[in-house]
């Protein structure tokens, strides 16, 4: 069971999806619509698109897309129901209690169990390092300044050295193998059965900002490979879509966070007092994170490693937070290498001074491009100057951008104009500010290799247009039906749609509720999104909805006399549509003014 449709329309027409997408995702308007940088795969150019007057989103990268629920579902991994109890409440809707179907029972019970099994496995963790089993471990985390308040804080513990030891004691608390492999604690072989994950590792679990253990980290005690090892993504846990320590740090009352590279930073700096760090979770910073940091604060400062690899790190999340539109600075943690290094030798109160006097992202950029130029040399310090200049063309703000010009200019002595005049060329030269291209528009000229393909783009390509000019559907009714869409699911958007503008309404983002399947939101979305090449010649308008409206009909035509077995309707049906389609070739389309 679900919630009644007219209870899911008044959901979604009270979640604007341009404010509700905005909040996780920095939004340039762009002409009709939307553009920003998908927070479904990695890309510097902006392909995501979203669309006020539709109500939906798509992605012209990877092909996400749907309604505002279907946002919601893919961005917090919740199931249809709990996007829309989700929007519900950040609407002030009351939702009445449903029955959910057996499906979403199951689905529920089983992320449920596998959240269980983590918790389970965490406290048998937790009791390993407690006792003698964990001598070592415990050892290894005293040795690293902690006290027992903060390992239990973190919740920290310790594998064994037996490689099936949390199996067997997860089966005795009556966990299935299933569950226990699919909660990512153990892996299955077919000589030696199910065997530990972990094993001889001091571990750190991971918590989701509800403090629900969804995934662990684990240090070796030997010299076994690798040296860290995550767990890897389940049901419950998403690496891109959560950070270590944020259950905390979410809370700390500061108006920035701290990113760290690694667990034993984040733990360190809590203990010295700056609860506001986090780090990613055995991976590169993602954008998803930093849209996630981003519902909290527009801030972030950078505690990477000193050394080179931190420093590649930094700049690859300096790009990345710039991206989502946030304010990053990153802390000079020389002459130690990590946070938690420099604060066991200075301490809390040098740490702090580091904060205060962190440095701008753009000039920790402008310091490292330094490096590779002799400035004393006219040559390389021409380079250094043009360098600098490509860089300012990150800020599409105009006042931003001569802010740091101005700043620039006075911290290596270049010429106000001189710069301003080099950036401008770099604009001409490389059409900065206009990397989103414009969604096109209507013209016809179908080709692809594959004849399918080629059909499902052709009433793609109308579907979508009727959706941007409903005024055309006039002109296309008497000749194509919901019928003559051969594909199911475009033939059921088509039924719907057409119904809607029999009706003179036009509700896109109200057909995708007809599917609770997020694959099948992302194809309705990109029926309605499919870009169209734009012509503003008004005939070669027309001729370009005639043909693809001739195209459909006549694939139509084909693949109802291919049909095997007719019987004499089907062929009085053939001979029907032959005598339709040879009237809708003589027939020339005309658009109102």
């Amino acid at each position: 069971m679900r919630y009644p449709e007219e209870l899911i329309e008044e959901v979604r027409l009270k979640n604007d999806i341009v404010d509700v997408i905005g909040s996780y995702v920095k939004l340039q308007r762009k002409g009709a619509s939307y553009f920003g940088l998908c927070p479904f795969h990695s890309e510097k150019s902006p392909s995501f698109s979203v669309s006020p007057a539709k109500q939906m989103y798509y992605c012209f990268g990877c092909g996400a897309g749907g309604n505002v629920i279907s946002f919601i579902m893919n961005y917090e991994n919740f199931s249809f129901q709990e996007a829309v109890k989700y929007l519900a409440d950040r609407a002030g809707v009351k939702l009445p209690e449903i029955e959910y179907s057996k499906e979403a029972k199951e689905k529920e019970a089983k992320r449920e169990k596998l959240l269980e099994a983590n918790r389970e496995a965490a406290k048998y963790f937790y009791y390993q390092l407690r006792n003698k089993p964990g001598e070592e471990g415990m050892k290894y985390l005293k040795g690293r300044g902690l006290t027992d308040e903060t390992i239990d804080k973190f919740g920290l513990g310790f594998s064994c050295m037996m490689s099936n030891d949390l199996v067997k004691y997860l089966e005795s608390r009556g966990f299935s193998d299933e569950i226990i492999k699919d909660a990512a604690l153990a892996t299955f072989n077919e000589k030696y059965g199910m065997s530990d994950l972990f094993w001889n590792r001091v571990m750190y679990p991971i918590q989701d900002i509800n403090h629900r253990v969804i995934g662990f980290g684990g240090r070796v005690m030997s010299d076994a490979k690798p040296k860290y090892l995550n767990s890897p993504e389940s049901m419950i846990f998403d690496k891109s879509r959560n950070l270590y320590g944020l259950n905390f740090a979410r809370t700390s009352r500061k108006n920035h966070f701290i990113l760290c590279e690694g667990y034993m930073d984040v733990i360190a700096m809590h203990q010295a007092g700056f609860n506001e760090a986090v780090a990613s979770l055995g991976t590169a910073f993602t954008s998803g994170q930093a849209n996630i940091l981003r519902r909290y604060t527009d801030s972030v400062y950078l505690a990477y490693d000193s050394d080179g690899a931190g420093v590649k790190a930094a700049l690859r999340a300096i790009g990345i937070l710039r991206d989502c539109g946030m304010i990053g600075k990153v802390i000079n943690l020389k002459p130690y290498k990590d946070p938690d290094e420099f604060i066991k030798n200075l301490g809390a109160e040098a740490f702090q001074e580091r904060i205060d006097n962190a440095e701008n992202s753009f000039f920790f950029e402008i310091r490292q491009l330094e490096d590779g130029y002799n400035l004393k040399d006219p040559d390389d310090r021409t380079k250094f100057i043009k360098e600098i200049g490509m860089r300012l063309m990150n800020f599409p703000d105009e006042i931003e951008r001569e802010n740091y010009m101005a700043a620039v200019c006075d911290k290596y002595n270049i010429g106000y104009e001189s710069l301003k005049k080099l950036v401008a060329a770099n604009a001409m030269k490389t059409g900065a500010g206009m990397e989103v291209r414009p969604i096109e528009r209507p013209k016809s000229g179908i080709h692809s290799k594959d004849p399918d393909e080629n059909t499902k783009k052709v009433q793609r390509l109308l579907l979508t247009w009727l959706s941007d000019e409903p005024k055309i559907y006039r002109l296309i009714k008497k000749y194509i039906s919901p019928e003559d869409f051969t594909d199911e699911l475009y033939e059921k958007v088509a039924v719907k749609l057409f119904e809607d503008l029999e009706q003179g309404i036009m509700n896109p983002a109200k057909i995708v509720d007809m599917f609770e399947d997020d694959e099948e939101h992302a194809k309705v979305a990109a029926i309605f999104n499919t870009e169209l090449v734009e012509v503003t010649e008004k005939t070669e308008r027309e001729k370009a909805l005639h043909d693809l409206v001739f195209n459909i009909k006549k694939n139509s035509c084909e693949a109802a006399a291919s049909k095997p077995n007719q019987t004499m309707e089907d062929m009085m049906k053939d001979i029907e549509n032959k005598k339709a389609l040879e009237q809708l070739k003589k027939t020339p389309f005309k658009l109102d003014d």
